[in-house]
């Protein structure tokens, strides 16, 4: 299976188009608006509110790129785009960047010749069995079939660790998250697989919710998930991997969205946030693009808390996406 996953990752480079270095930031600030890859509507990382806003916390990584690139966090548009269809979109170039829940491999950056600019959460993926089920670990899955989303990693996944422990499992694989939800409530599998913060939106977004569904406390894999742009635009790729380290090192500092402007004349913010400004030719945008970035929604922690923390319905722990200051692993290296 890891082997034809292999050859299909590689014919997918072939087949597509050639980029040349700098291609795709020229292509963002001609057209004046970043095109950003998200989900088809998964809460917490990217899904419309009432009012038809994208929110979560895919959707403010990208405006806060299009507020560092272009100057405002609302030239974004947001392409809902399928697991498996991901991808083949940035590879056409159909979005500039992709912000999709998307675990960084070395088989998908050799593979399909794609840079992830780092680390937007650490996850791992877990299980999520019905409340009124027997199963209380992984291994009463046994003999199970498990639903699983086309086009993530999550099949392989789940392949080799049941083969690893001598047990039998019936991988059930449709298109969208969206059939996946719907076979699992409808009882089509016994157990839904996934990233433990797509299971726990899944619950949330789901009537009964947490009374009616059980996350297993069993992970079988790490997820780093991040952003990902195509290969050959390092301007590129450095501009959406610093945007990302900014906001981290704005949540070491204390300084959000509210008061990042008053925050900005300390030493410590400087050396932090304001000494950013120093490489904004090299980087090819205008001075202010740290401060823009953190303003468009405030630092990583702000983030993560509206996104999936407290103030979400998910209610995710933070865990190893605590700073590195509080026992956590975010951590921005210096500007100098």
């Amino acid at each position: 299976m890891r082997l034809a996953r292999g050859l299909l990752l590689c014919a997918a480079a072939l087949l597509a188009a050639p980029v040349h270095a700098g291609e795709t930031f020229k292509a963002v600030k001609a057209r004046g608006t970043l095109r950003c890859g998200v989900s088809e509507g998964i809460a917490g990382f990217s899904s419309r509110d009432a009012t038809g806003r994208w929110v979560g916390m895919d959707a403010e990584f990208c405006r806060a790129v299009a507020a560092a690139a272009l100057g405002s966090g609302e030239k974004v548009s947001f392409i809902p785009l399928t697991a498996s269809r991901r991808f083949p979109a940035l590879q056409a170039g159909s979005i500039d960047i992709l912000v999709r829940q998307t675990t960084w491999t070395l088989a998908r950056e050799s593979g399909l010749k794609v840079r992830f600019a780092g680390i937007l959460l650490y996850d791992g993926q877990g299980f999520m069995v019905p409340g009124k089920s027997a199963v209380s670990s992984v291994a009463a899955l046994d003999g199970s079939t498990v639903c699983v989303e086309k086009g993530t990693t999550h099949a392989d996944n789940l392949a080799e660790y049941f083969a690893t422990n001598g047990w039998r499992v019936s991988p059930l694989v449709l298109e969208s998250s969206a059939e996946l939800a719907a076979a699992f409530r409808g009882g089509r599998c016994q157990a839904y697989s996934s990233d433990v913060s797509q299971l726990s939106s899944l619950r949330a977004s789901t009537p009964g919710g947490a009374q009616d569904y059980v996350i297993l406390k069993d992970r079988i894999s790490k997820e780093p998930i991040g952003p990902v742009v195509r290969a050959g635009d390092e301007e590129w790729l450095t501009l959406v991997r610093w945007v990302l380290f900014m906001l981290v090192a704005a949540e070491e500092q204390g300084i959000t969205g509210a008061n990042a402007a008053n925050r900005m004349s300390t030493p410590a913010a400087i050396r932090a946030i304001g000494a950013a400004d120093e490489f904004s030719q090299s980087l090819g945008v205008e001075r202010g693009w740290a401060l823009r970035a953190v303003q468009s929604g405030g630092n990583y922690g702000e983030i993560f808390e509206r996104s999936l923390g407290g103030g979400s319905p998910l209610k995710l722990e933070r865990g190893p996406n605590r700073p590195w200051t509080q026992g956590g692993l975010m951590y921005a290296p210096p500007i100098r």
